[in-house]
């Protein structure tokens, strides 16, 4: 069985991004809440349909739900955009896409602290996604989501942010 590398270095940030020291990715998710930078993509098609992607069982969180399409840590030393693109290729294989900031907030849970950079991104292209990464993913339409919220099938980071960031989008 994968599992999460435990001993992986991750910066720690202020409320700005800016790097104040680090810290292992077991350390960041024990409870500490130390606040540390994340990367989400929200890859729409020109139908306006939203590509969530399956956190596998081995995850230690959330796993086995469906999630924003692309999500993960900045690595130290690393931006964000650097590693938008480097989880974009990792997690769905896409390397030409074009990016939109969308906004920055701080997610909270009982376990972590993240700073969460959005991006949103409409591509037409192959998804291909990592078999070591993800459980698969699929195009979902906005009706889908929204009956989908709230029943335990979506992580809580994405229904709380889809909700933050999407909620006024129309089907198309």
């Amino acid at each position: 069985m994968t599992q999460d590398n435990k001993q992986e270095i991750f910066p720690v940030v202020d409320a700005d991004g800016h790097t104040i020291g680090k810290a292992t990715r077991g350390e960041c998710h024990n409870g500490s809440r130390l606040l540390h930078p994340v990367v989400h993509l929200h890859l729409f098609n020109s139908k306006g349909e939203l590509y969530l992607q399956k956190r596998p069982e081995w995850k230690d969180i959330q796993p086995g739900k469906w999630d924003t399409a692309v999500g993960g840590h900045i690595d130290y030393g690393e931006t964000p955009e650097e590693a938008l693109q480097r989880e974009v290729r990792e997690e769905l294989g896409i390397t030409e896409f074009q990016p939109q900031f969308v906004e920055k907030y701080i997610f909270e849970s009982t376990r972590e602290r993240e700073l969460v950079y959005v991006n949103r991104a409409t591509y037409d292209g192959p998804v291909n996604p990592s078999n070591e990464e993800l459980d698969g993913g699929r195009f979902w339409t906005l009706a889908e989501i929204r009956t989908a919220i709230g029943q335990d099938i979506l992580t809580p980071n994405f229904e709380s942010e889809f909700q933050r960031c999407f909620s006024a989008l129309q089907p198309k």
